[in-house]
């Protein structure tokens, strides 16, 4: 009879492994960005005018707030590019 064989625990994931890259965080929320955006003019001002001043507020602070993330997001990759083509030989 042959030996049983049984298998390790698996190891857990690397929490960075479950994580988006930086390149697809990017690519989100210049989209959600572009979308929220896209409900402030052309055909759409109309209900951007008729929810309120202060729903123009919180709509504006949420594409401030997204606007911030994509250039942080911007700055992390373009760190990451500038560091790879530093380490890169020449």
């Amino acid at each position: 009879m042959a030996d049983e064989i049984i298998a390790g625990q698996a190891t857990p994931d690397s929490p960075r492994a479950n994580r988006p890259d930086a390149a697809d965080l990017l690519e989100k929320k210049s989209s959600q960005l572009q979308s929220l955006l896209t409900c402030c003019y052309g055909d759409c001002s109309e209900w951007f005018d008729a929810i309120g001043a202060v729903h123009r507020d919180h709509v504006m602070w949420i594409a401030s707030d997204l606007a911030g993330e994509v250039a942080e997001l911007a700055q992390q990759l373009l760190r990451r590019i500038n560091a790879a083509d530093a380490s890169a030989p020449t």
